[in-house]
């Protein structure tokens, strides 16, 4: 019998890769605010070519038997009562959120109702019907003096995006509901299905088009790949692992590093990606030095492997749409 298993924020990134991943043997019910944007293209990959892997993307996944779309806002809780009642999930993912640090610093209202106050709503009814609930945290709830982190170091918040994920947290951990926090660090790819925010996408449109981009070269991550990161949740919702668990990749890179590598993967100059010095950047919110993440209870834990970012690098590429290439 196939487990039914609820996405939220699944016009989104990450939500994106779970979508084109989960099998025959997931019901999923995705849900978003809005109507299903993943068969549009971005400026980037126009034309009508298909997929490589996935082919065309709404003929190949709107019309699976496993697969259903709800639309319903974050603050309709009569509507979540009633989703929840109607499907009976055994699991629920929790992609939902406002990412945008600088946003978040400057709109902390917003920010503490899409992300504290919605995961509460979702915790009380996984609770309420005995579904396990996978929340997506992230590596910045650390302050960055002591990495690589574990699960069970202290958290230490830098910027209101990481006070919200930290407040969220405890939230789901006090729950009653069976959950994973999940941790993600950095994450990169291109958007499986044409939609979310993705800086590697960014990238690669300003390398294409000529241009130089500076990045802090002083920003330490272990970068995780959204593909990997898709299968991880998605074993997270199905699987017994409980607790608080790091999906990050297996390398501790700078992000001046990570954005040349890339460039290079994708045939492009890495002299076009240049050292900036970010921290003096007016309007930039703070942000941790070094959240390297320790993935060794992941890799213990899960059937689903931990990337070096080489082979992140080749299972993007993979993925990839084909006119990501220059």
């Amino acid at each position: 019998m196939s487990k039914r298993v609820l996405l939220t924020g699944a016009n989104g990134f990450v939500a994106g890769s779970i979508i084109a991943q989960a099998g025959e043997a997931i019901e999923l019910h995705a849900v978003s605010r809005g109507v299903p944007i993943f068969g549009r293209r971005s400026p980037n990959q126009t034309g009508a070519s298909p997929h490589p892997v996935f082919g065309h993307f709404t003929d190949n996944i709107t019309a699976r038997s496993h697969f259903r779309w709800h639309q319903l806002a974050p603050d309709n809780l009569a509507g979540w009562q009633r989703l929840f009642d109607s499907v009976h999930p055994d699991g629920v993912i929790h992609t939902a959120a406002i990412a945008d640090i600088d946003f978040c610093q400057a709109n902390p209202g917003i920010c503490r109702q899409a992300n504290v106050e919605f995961t509460r709503t979702l915790a009380k009814l996984c609770a309420a019907h005995d579904a396990k609930f996978v929340f997506c945290s992230t590596d910045t709830v650390f302050d960055g003096e002591h990495a690589p982190y574990r699960e069970d170091d202290s958290v230490g918040p830098v910027n209101l995006y990481a006070e919200s994920k930290v407040e969220a947290e405890n939230i789901v951990a006090a729950t009653r509901a069976r959950n994973v926090i999940a941790r993600l660090a950095l994450v990169v790819g291109l958007p499986v299905l044409g939609a979310g925010n993705s800086f590697v996408e960014k990238l690669l449109a300003s390398l294409r088009a000529g241009r130089t981009i500076s990045v802090p070269p002083h920003e330490i991550r272990t970068p995780v790949d959204v593909i990997t990161l898709g299968r991880a949740l998605l074993e997270l919702a199905t699987g017994p692992f409980l607790g608080i668990l790091h999906l990050a990749g297996n390398e501790r890179l700078n992000r001046l590093e990570i954005n040349r590598r890339i460039a290079a993967k994708f045939g492009f100059s890495s002299d076009l990606v240049l050292p900036s010095s970010a921290v003096n950047t007016p309007g930039r919110v703070q942000r941790p030095r070094d959240v390297s993440l320790d993935n060794t209870r992941a890799r213990s834990e899960l059937s689903t492997p931990m990337l070096g970012f080489d082979a992140a690098l080749d299972l993007i590429s993979r993925f990839s749409p084909i006119s990501n290439q220059p």
